[in-house]
């Protein structure tokens, strides 16, 4: 059986690329073509028989042949010669119900995405005992005069920060050689195993170093999990659905956040262990992820990096309704690795570490994803998360009250990330970013606003908590589930894990500084001066996403090559240049005749075979009315 990286019948991609004028790291022509378009049916079933043979796949030569004839023209599967009914009619019900998939594929990434409610959780956690564990340690000093005060402001800040210190600098990095070594359900379990013990660990603790090597180990697991998880699920899921199921780390981040403040409410009257609580319950969510990832199959996409094509087959026939699915994603995916091999090629960890910033497509997906993954920080929705509390104190609450407000804000953010299960394969990931950052930068400035509202007005924490509330609710739908599901889904299979190891260390770093700078920044700047800072960096935010995001909603993850081959300054001038006067014609002038040129050309893509579907679905049904109404008559 051939080994990584062992792929061979390279006259197959010299083939297509004879017949293809797209250079795969600086597309010009914004051309999205696929892989196996231009080949002579001849040549490309006799390149599926030595793929077969190659693979220990002979048993299945005629189902291969028949999925990439229709990898290869997704609009025409009609009419591929040898598909039966069943296969037509399976094939068409992907694209009319996308919904439709086996339950092994919504179980699989639902209970991996679970893990991220350990992160919500222990933010939240964190958030409430923020009020009681910084006493318990001695370094509660709240006398601006004291001269601890500036000292213990920086250490409940150390402390809040610690896992996403060690998550930047160890965990993410960790990410890349446990899959080489694991796969991807072995780097899950690592990393439930560090989430379920440290935080069991964190209420044990008796001192505040304690606390902080505890947080620091439990960094180490959430690092490895969220450059995993988002990754193990795009590589499972049928593109036209991607964003909505990856996007389920998100939604159980938003729980956890949830859950997280509903424990702080339950403890909230226990007394000096109230902060132990706290931080201990945030174990619960680990422990379905380290018994169920046993269950769950692995990325077919790791196993066809590894040579392992048979049981990435096996891995298909579980995450699709049909094996003729299973043997066109199988086929469709060798073509274009074959096509990244050749261009990209193999290379170490340090080696991919430095192409990250020096391969042309490689590199627009780092941006890209920077972009997203800063941005997350930058609109400030963790100021919130990790310190609502302590916000809600400074506006005039009670303890309690400052808990029930937190709580509040933990079911808006859960509740309003829902629609992006539906928007975000729909509008876009792009138009979903271009659309709350303003709104969340208008809202923050409010709540920042009405911190000079006199205290002693009933209006003044009311009115913090509203603008708080819609900040949470513009957040949940967009920037919320498009970072993670974004960085998981824009790098080439060959530099994936690096890639989403460098985007989610990029998030969590900027989360420590965050974390760490908060408490003393509310301090110098008051909580009104604090909140305008942060309304400024969204609208900075704003302006590198239109620049520097390019959309990837219903795309492969093998046709993202092509859209991240498209140069920089291409996308930018497009943007600038026909997209933003489109939008001030078409929206702010309201002239509805208004149109845009598209920057990308498809040509033979599966979007093609979204419309063919659509068309024959919509045929169908109108013959079925059209019998229905003559019988009635």
């Amino acid at each position: 059986m051939a080994e990584k990286g062992d792929f061979k019948h390279e006259h197959m991609a010299d083939e297509a690329n004879d017949n293809d004028t797209v250079d795969f790291s600086n597309n010009i022509s914004a051309r999205i073509k696929n892989p196996l378009a231009g080949i002579r049916q001849d040549v490309l079933l006799r390149d599926v028989e030595e793929f077969a043979a190659m693979y220990d796949l002979s048993d299945i030569t005629p189902l291969l042949k028949k999925g990439a004839l229709v990898a290869q023209n997704p609009a025409d599967f009609e009419n591929v010669e040898g598909l039966d009914d069943t296969e037509r009619d399976v094939l068409r019900d992907e694209v009319v119900h996308k919904w439709r998939q086996p339950r092994a594929l919504y179980t699989t990434v639902i209970l991996c995405s679970v893990g991220a409610a350990v992160q919500g959780w222990d933010q939240t956690g964190s958030n409430g005992a923020n009020l009681s564990f910084p006493v318990a340690f001695g370094i509660g000093d709240t006398d601006p005069t004291s001269p601890n005060y500036t000292r213990d402001l920086w250490l409940v800040g150390l402390i809040n920060a610690a896992p996403y210190i060690a998550s930047a600098f160890i965990g993410c990095w960790l990410s890349d050689p446990l899959n080489n070594y694991f796969g991807r359900r072995g780097t899950i379990f690592f990393s439930a195993i560090f989430c379920l013990l440290s935080v069991i660990g964190s209420a044990c603790t008796q001192n505040w170093w304690e606390l902080f090597i505890c947080r620091l180990l439990l960094g180490i697991g959430m690092g490895s999990k969220a450059s995993t998880v988002p990754i193990y699920a795009a590589e499972n899921v049928p593109a036209l659905i991607r964003g909505g199921l990856v996007m389920s780390w998100q939604m159980w981040t938003a729980f956890g956040i949830f859950l997280g403040t509903c424990a702080n409410l339950a403890v909230y009257n226990t007394g000096a262990i109230s902060w132990r609580l706290q931080l201990g319950s945030a174990f619960i969510p680990a422990v379905p992820l380290v018994i169920g990832i046993y269950f769950c199959p692995e990325s077919p996409r790791w196993l066809m990096k590894k040579g392992r094509y048979s049981q990435a087959y096996k891995s298909l026939l579980r995450l699709r309704n049909h094996p003729i699915q299973a043997a066109r994603d199988l086929y469709y995916v060798h073509a274009q690795l074959l096509i990244e091999h050749k261009i990209i090629g193999q290379t170490n960890y340090a080696q991919r570490i430095l192409e990250l910033f020096t391969i042309p497509r490689v590199r627009r997906a780092t941006l890209a994803s920077f972009t997203v993954m800063i941005a997350q920080q930058m609109c400030g929705i963790n100021i919130i998360a990790f310190y609502s509390s302590s916000v809600f104190q400074q506006a005039g609450a009670t303890v309690l009250h400052s808990l029930l407000a937190s709580f509040g804000f933990g079911l808006v953010n859960f509740v309003f990330a829902f629609p992006a299960v539906w928007t975000i394969d729909t509008f876009g990931r792009r138009a979903l970013l271009l659309f709350t950052f303003p709104n969340m930068a208008w809202t923050l400035l409010a709540a920042g606003l009405c911190f000079l509202i006199p205290k002693d007005s009933s209006a003044h924490l009311a009115c913090v908590a509203l603008f708080i509330y819609m900040f949470a609710a513009f957040y949940s739908p967009g920037e919320g589930p498009v970072p993670f599901t974004y960085s998981a889904e824009v790098f080439p299979l060959s530099h994936r894990e690096v890639g989403m190891a460098w985007a989610v260390a990029t998030c969590l770093f900027w989360a420590s500084v965050l974390s760490i700078t908060w408490p003393r920044m509310v301090a110098a700047m008051t909580p009104t001066g604090a909140f305008g800072f942060y309304c400024a960096l969204n609208l900075i935010a704003f302006t590198m996403i239109f620049f520097w995001v390019p959309e990837t909603k219903q795309r492969t993850l093998e046709e993202l090559d092509y859209v991240f081959a498209v140069p920089t300054g291409k996308h930018m001038k497009y943007h600038m240049t026909k997209s933003a006067p489109f939008f001030f014609k078409r929206y702010i002038a309201m002239n509805k005749n208004a149109t845009l040129e598209p920057l990308y050309r498809f040509d033979n893509v599966q979007s093609d075979a979204v419309r063919s579907a659509s068309v024959t679905a919509y045929n169908q049904e109108h013959r079925k009315s059209e019998t229905t109404k003559k019988l009635n008559l």
